[in-house]
């Protein structure tokens, strides 16, 4: 699988607005026990759980996911980093999940999300205990939105 590098400094800063991000709105780490942000950057993108999140556009584009997400979108990283988000969801679960994102944004987060995705080739399946998070930096700025979910199931 074709990976970003952990020397690029965006991905060592976004896995850190990510954790962060997590952090302070659920009041628990999204990994327990790692420093620095090279060391995070990695234990993330190798977590055994997966992890998107995508950018503020007015139809936004997915720019990170780790290999978990990765193999069950069945894109490689410059394929996914590349990709409107709406289009991991069916057309027919389009509005449901644009509804999920309005309340993520009036909320901070929410979790105990389920949904059906779908994979660039077609494959569906259901994410189940996802947690959507909106993705705000340390001055207070709104960054995107993120998720993560270690239960799915094939369709």
């Amino acid at each position: 699988m074709e990976k970003p590098s952990f020397n690029n400094h965006f991905l060592a800063e976004h896995a850190a607005l990510l954790g962060d991000s997590y952090n302070r709105l659920l009041g628990k780490p999204l990994i327990n026990g790692i420093c620095g942000s090279r060391e995070f950057a990695e234990a993330l993108f190798h977590a055994p759980f997966a992890v998107v999140s995508h950018d503020t556009a007015d139809d936004p584009v997915f720019n990170y996911a780790n290999a978990q997400a990765l193999t069950l979108f069945e894109m490689n990283w410059d394929e996914f980093t590349r990709t409107p988000s709406r289009l991991s969801a069916e057309p027919v679960n389009r509005q449901e999940r644009s509804r999920l994102l309005k309340k993520v944004t009036e909320q901070g987060y929410i979790d105990h999300y389920q949904g059906v995705r779908i994979s660039s080739t077609g494959t569906r399946f259901m994410i189940e205990n996802a947690v959507v998070w909106n993705l705000i930096d340390r001055h207070g700025n709104y960054k995107g939105q993120a998720a993560c979910f270690g239960d799915w199931r094939f369709l």
